[in-house]
């Protein structure tokens, strides 16, 4: 489970601004407190010059524990009495300290070596961002998925579209709970408006929220970042060589609207075959059918997804209508 060196660096400023924020504005507060109340200023006095004197008598290393437990004792009572005065004049008692968003790491994102909770958390909603920006994530849940949209009545093989659907949709969801490096790929087949994208990105919520990294792109923005990439113009890309082939989970939606040449099958084949070969899950979604697909990709291609894929075929006609 390991994000993007640019999603671990975006957390760190991230973190870094809260801790500076609430450092910056425990001063402001301080200072105003203490040119209102002048007990507070003298208690802050008192208080300085009492870590100045446990500070010396460490520095020169003196046999003074009694001293300095002493001095101790003294501190927590000045704090305790500094506290009384605040909650007086209406303040909070610790308004004096930095506000931390996580006050448990104090935005640091570790407690003894070990990342904290709001970091994990700060990972996840990163992740959840650059989805964001491919697709509408937020509105593509297993909760928001009706499946009362589907057809109830058989089609000329006696197929019911709701059931097929409903079969369909446990299935993912079984597989976005359970998700693991060990996962199998998926390759969801049917034509538009059926669902295929929403159920893709639903997977792709709960997979984050489990804390592994994703990447979703269409097959044509997927190729044409990689293309771009590879002769240099990587200026303003979003998808790179080594976040597809390394992400946890790869989610390639519309295969077969990217450019129609060698490079693109090229390219699509170097993916699917290196994900494999690596034992990373992938999810690919198309609305052609697999004989279109044979039809249109090097046969390398297709039997690698013969051999590796588990079929979903979505039938019914478009339920965005319905």
């Amino acid at each position: 489970m390991s994000y993007p060196r640019e999603i671990y660096l975006k957390a760190e400023r991230i973190l870094e601004k809260r801790r500076d924020s609430a450092t910056m504005e425990a001063e402001i507060r301080a200072e105003e407190i203490k040119s209102s109340i002048p007990a507070v200023n003298e208690i802050q006095s008192k208080l300085s010059r009492i870590g100045l004197e446990i500070s010396q008598l460490f520095f020169w290393g003196e046999n003074s524990k009694q001293k300095v437990e002493e001095l101790r004792q003294q501190s927590k009572a000045l704090t305790d009495e500094r506290a009384k005065i605040l909650v007086q004049n209406g303040y909070k008692e610790n308004s004096m300290s930095p506000e931390f968003v996580c006050p448990v790491c104090e935005d640091k994102g570790f407690i003894g070596g070990r990342m904290c909770q709001c970091h994990r958390q700060l990972l996840k909603d990163l992740m959840k961002t650059e989805v964001r920006k491919a697709a509408p994530l937020d509105e593509c849940t297993f909760d928001s998925f009706l499946l009362e949209k589907y057809s109830d009545t058989p089609d000329e093989n006696g197929i019911i579209p709701r059931e097929r659907a409903t079969k369909i949709f446990d299935a993912a969801r079984k597989y976005a709970q359970n998700f693991s490096m060990s996962s199998k790929n998926l390759l969801f087949l049917g034509g538009t408006g059926l669902g295929k994208t929403h159920l893709s990105l639903a997977i792709v919520n709960v997979v984050i929220n489990r804390g592994y990294c994703v990447c979703y792109g269409t097959s044509q923005n997927i190729c044409e970042d990689l293309q771009s990439e590879q002769f240099g113009r990587d200026s303003d890309i979003m998808y790179k060589k080594r976040q597809v082939l390394d992400c946890d989970l790869l989610v390639i939606d519309d295969l077969g609207t990217e450019i129609d040449n060698q490079y693109s099958i090229a390219t699509l084949y170097n993916i699917i075959n290196s994900r494999i070969l690596a034992k990373k899950p992938t999810i690919i979604s198309t609305n052609y059918d697999f004989k279109v697909l044979e039809d249109k990709y090097d046969k390398r291609i297709t039997s690698r997804i013969t051999g590796e894929y588990v079929r979903m075929q979505f039938l019914g006609t478009d339920i965005r209508n319905n």
